[in-house]
């Protein structure tokens, strides 16, 4: 029960983390995000020839208001998946573990895609704390079937 709640507080975080950078693309619009991409690459003492921040500055310069709207909807939407798989799992109810064990086995594959390509430790952690979260929820189902049977 006690993991649950942890799994429970670990996908509102993610929800708030995901709302929060919904709104700051919200609050992008109506700017020039080519200029303030540049602006933070020059802050953060980047070179802008570089591989990654030029990856950045021309992502940036082709965001759009209505491409930052998307992105602001995509943003809610998943935030809003995070919050209802968190009540349910602080709860217990039993369709939030359905909906974790389903909502982490779609990204498996992607990140063992992810892995397969290269092998970073950033995504060796991400994919190591799905799977546990995946298996865990599959354990918790299958507990909870034997239980009632």
């Amino acid at each position: 029960m006690r993991a649950l709640k942890i799994i429970a507080l670990f996908e509102a975080f993610k929800g708030m983390l995901v709302l929060l950078t919904g709104l700051a693309a919200f609050s992008l619009m109506h700017q020039d995000i080519q200029v303030l991409a540049e602006q933070l690459v020059a802050h953060l003492h980047l070179n802008p020839a570089k591989h990654f921040p030029k990856i950045f500055i021309d992502a940036a310069s082709n965001l759009t208001d209505g491409r930052l709207r998307f992105l602001a909807l995509l943003a809610l939407l998943y935030a809003s998946m995070r919050f209802v798989e968190g009540f349910g799992l602080w709860f217990a109810k039993r369709w939030s573990e359905w909906f974790a064990l389903l909502s982490g086995g779609v990204y498996l594959p992607i990140e063992l895609y992810e892995l397969a390509k290269g092998f970073t430790w950033l995504k060796m952690c991400l994919a190591s704390i799905n799977l546990t979260v995946v298996l865990y929820m599959a354990f918790m189902l299958k507990r909870s079937d034997s239980n009632t049977h």
